[in-house]
């Protein structure tokens, strides 16, 4: 089984901002915006989920 790097390493670094997004928020201890930064967390959240779940070559959704 192979894996397609780049689609690991995208989805690596969403999940990654996509958290850093969430944990800031709670460790400045301020509430989450109704809107956009929210949403941002949450699809970078998904899509490096996605990404990193169709990493490897074959598999699909």
């Amino acid at each position: 089984m192979t894996t397609d790097t780049r689609k690991l390493v995208l989805g690596a670094v969403a999940l990654s901002v996509g958290s850093v997004l969430i944990f800031a928020v709670g460790i400045l201890d301020t509430p989450l915006p109704d809107g956009p930064v929210a949403a941002v967390a949450a699809l970078a959240l998904a899509a490096g989920a996605l990404l990193v779940g169709l990493s490897e070559i074959g598999t699909g959704v």
